[in-house]
């Protein structure tokens, strides 16, 4: 399954240029809680202080049920602490939402 999400960075040069360099350097961590979720491909693109990312999820994927341990559960959420810094949510958010699922309006068939 494949998804696709907005969101939007706090628009200032100089944090989304850190929030750039932050996801050069992913902490180990917070990429295998991605993987373990059932995310096998994630790609993030930005323009000005938008983002947009696409995930592609096994058909097992549990995003929300996964267990995790207390040291994952910590480095995760230090890891969100520190991203909300420099992320700000979309107006159609609701509270406490990030990232925004996109709905797909069009597909080229051949």
């Amino acid at each position: 399954m494949r998804y696709c999400y907005a969101l939007d960075l706090v628009n200032d040069e100089t944090l989304i240029k850190e929030y750039i360099e932050y996801h050069k350097n992913v902490w180990p961590e917070i990429q295998q809680s991605i993987l373990d979720s059932g995310i096998e491909v994630m790609e993030i693109y930005h323009v000005g202080n938008r983002l947009f990312m696409i995930t592609e999820e096994n058909k097992n994927a549990q995003l929300e049920e996964r267990s995790q341990s207390d040291q994952e559960k910590a480095k995760i959420d230090e890891w969100e602490t520190l991203m909300w810094t420099y992320q700000q949510a979309l107006p159609v958010a609701k509270k406490g939402e990030k990232w925004v699922l996109m709905e797909n309006i069009y597909q080229l068939k051949v």
